[in-house]
């Protein structure tokens, strides 16, 4: 299984549609080196837009911009993309429904060693309570090349959060992305996990543990978190026994919201592995910053075991 950069992927894809569509532009809030949008400013100076550590100003311009006919892509840390600009967000670009595309990099906890100023951990309820926003977290390189096509093809405010390290391919290379369905990953009958961004891949990872003790998971990557299809999910999660979900992001307002708004009615126990209520933490390494707040295989694997119980014991 190789692996990726989603940054990396997501900058040289940009580079690639700006040959293809003139009307991409690019605007950046002086983290180009780390967002990777230095890629298209690189290829296409005259359509890159360095505005400094002014997000709320970038985002104001960008709007501009899409009036003027060109379908602009804003850059920066997620917890500024779609925290530091909210106001500008909101009043100019999502009541009006303009065609801007904001990308949130080294989202959740993946810039490890910058603390909790700099790690979005509820940018995606940020995002998902603004009317007419599109919400998506690709689960690895494959994903963010296909979405990042796909949001210059759409027309409408988006929002997309990127990690910052290297993740495993866990969806094809090649195909359609098509934004709103969620995708299969693994099919199993005891439990079904629907997880988003990298903890799609520590899911997958689950799963293969879980076999190995009897226990079937099946896995979704649900990578538009709104809009969500609230079918497909309840279809995914018809004759399962227990629901998990899983996310790098806040407890409150992310996936796991999505999926209980979703399942509505059905009687079958689920549980959230994600951020609890707290912001993060410097640390030496993203996998010391993983395991610390509860985001692995292993805790995956727990919630879905405890799931079961209970389903057992309501059953008796």
């Amino acid at each position: 299984m190789g692996k990726q950069n989603p940054r990396e992927v997501y900058g040289r894809t940009l580079v690639q549609m700006g040959r293809e569509n003139p009307d991409i532009v690019v605007l950046e809030a002086d983290l180009g080196k780390s967002t990777m949008s230095c890629y298209f400013e690189e290829a296409f100076p005259g359509r890159f837009f360095e505005m400094g550590i002014a997000e709320a100003n970038m985002t104001s311009f960008a709007a501009g911009l899409s009036l003027a006919g060109k379908i602009p892509f804003t850059n920066s840390f997620a917890v500024f993309a779609a925290g530091r600009a909210y106001d500008q967000i909101r009043q100019g670009i999502a009541i009006a429904g303009l065609n801007v595309k904001i990308v949130g990099s080294s989202a959740g906890l993946s810039d490890y060693g910058d603390g909790s100023t700099h790690q979005a951990v509820e940018d995606i309820a940020i995002m998902r309570a603004i009317p007419n926003m599109t919400v998506l977290v690709p689960a690895d390189g494959n994903e963010t090349r296909k979405m990042t096509r796909a949001m210059a093809s759409a027309t409408g405010p988006m929002y997309m959060r990127l990690n910052r390290d290297d993740l495993p391919d866990i969806t094809p290379a090649e195909g359609i992305y098509e934004i709103g369905p969620p995708q299969l990953l693994r099919d199993g009958r005891d439990a079904v996990v629907f997880a988003c961004g990298m903890m799609a891949s520590l899911a997958l990872e689950a799963a293969g543990t879980l076999a190995a003790r009897g226990v079937s998971l099946r896995v979704v990557n649900v990578s538009t978190l709104k809009p969500a299809e609230d079918e497909a999910i309840r279809r995914f999660a018809a004759g399962m026994r227990a629901i998990v979900t899983a996310e790098e992001h806040s407890l409150i307002g992310g996936l796991g919201n999505v999926a209980a708004e979703a399942m509505k009615g059905m009687a079958i126990p689920m549980a959230g592995v994600g951020i609890a209520d707290r912001f993060g933490q410097s640390a030496w390494s993203y996998d010391e910053l993983l395991n610390a707040y509860g985001l692995t295989a292993g805790h995956i694997e727990a919630a879905v075991i405890d799931c079961l119980g209970r389903r057992s014991r309501a059953e008796e």
